[in-house]
């Protein structure tokens, strides 16, 4: 099996990968939709790549998560205290968001920022501005992940920052490309064009099922992508939350009918990014998905952001291959 963390702050250091692949960890995750691949430059050069042959894993992997289609808040001076009742603009003279958004949106749809953790009801809409009532508070950041609940918005499949940070992936090593918001095989094709004129042919394809549009298509997806990538936090916020274990385990099993490999990420261990050891039911959550059949793991907030990077990869293996050799 393969395990990934995502990059972050609390693993930027040098010792730190290193304990992360004694751990058992077999590559990263740089989330481009916060940074870009010529930022993230010292962190693979000087620390990821030095690490990874240290401990003698020359063939570990590097995967960009790409913007893609994905929507999201604007920058911030700083974060922006919500709470529930209160009136909020969105667009001109109030929060950035994307123009997809503003022209999409109507009255009484609901918007769920930061993978529901925020969720916002359009009262009045126009091509400029959105006035909305915050039905859930909570501090509302930078960058965070916007979708316009059970509504698709027409955007494109690469942002010129992806055709930027694939235009640099050979040099870094890149081996796989998380493609996020699959809607359909015209996404991936679009994808794999574009890799095979950057000489790219040989780096793998994640298509990440996150939203209703990719899992009408999945059956074309499957035929198209290199693997899937089951991403649990929007595809949560796209329909009733008590639908998605249900949901996660059609996609695995039609996965396994096809021979396609698929990566489970979202929340695995969620409170290690708080505390040293994880709760039952998410060393339970990660048995089951490897007996599902997932190829792969990848921790996202516990490594980018959490307290316990090192801890947190090393309770994802030893649960995984628990599961691994009981199945």
């Amino acid at each position: 099996m393969e395990f990934y963390a995502t990059l972050g702050d609390p693993c930027a250091k040098r010792d730190i990968l290193e304990q992360l692949f004694q751990a058992g960890m077999t590559g990263v995750r740089v989330n481009l939709s916060h940074t870009s691949l010529k930022q993230c430059a010292p962190l693979l050069q000087e620390l990821y790549w030095p690490a990874a042959r240290r401990v003698g894993r020359e063939d570990a992997h590097l995967i960009l998560d790409l913007q893609g289609p994905e929507l999201r808040v604007g920058d911030l001076p700083r974060p922006i205290p919500l709470k529930e009742g209160e009136e909020l603009l969105l667009g001109e003279g109030g929060i950035p968001i994307p123009q997809s958004i503003l022209r999409t949106a109507r009255r009484d749809q609901k918007i769920s920022i930061d993978d529901g953790a925020l969720l916002l009801q359009v009262k009045r809409s126009s091509p400029s501005v959105l006035l909305c009532r915050v039905l859930r508070g909570g501090p509302l950041l930078s960058k965070k992940s916007l979708s316009l609940l059970g509504t698709e918005v027409d955007t494109p499949t690469l942002t010129p920052s992806d055709l930027d940070n694939l235009a640099q992936a050979g040099r870094f090593g890149v081996t796989h490309i998380l493609q996020p918001f699959v809607r359909g095989r015209r996404d991936i094709h679009t994808l794999r064009e574009t890799l095979d004129r950057l000489g790219l042919d040989r780096v793998l394809i994640m298509a990440k099922i996150e939203e209703a549009q990719g899992l009408a298509h999945l059956d074309e997806i499957l035929e198209a992508a290199d693997q899937i990538c089951i991403a649990r936090g929007d595809l949560g916020n796209s329909m009733p939350l008590w639908k998605l274990p249900a949901i996660q385990k059609d996609i695995a099993r039609r996965c396994r009918e096809a021979g396609k490999p698929f990566c489970l990420v979202t929340q695995l261990l969620w409170s290690m990014e708080q505390r040293p050891v994880p709760t039952r039911a998410e060393v339970c959550d990660i048995y089951n998905g490897v007996l599902d059949g997932a190829s792969s793991l990848m921790l996202t907030g516990e490594t980018a952001a959490g307290r316990w990077p090192v801890q947190a990869m090393g309770y994802l293996v030893k649960t995984a291959r628990e599961a691994a050799n009981a199945r």
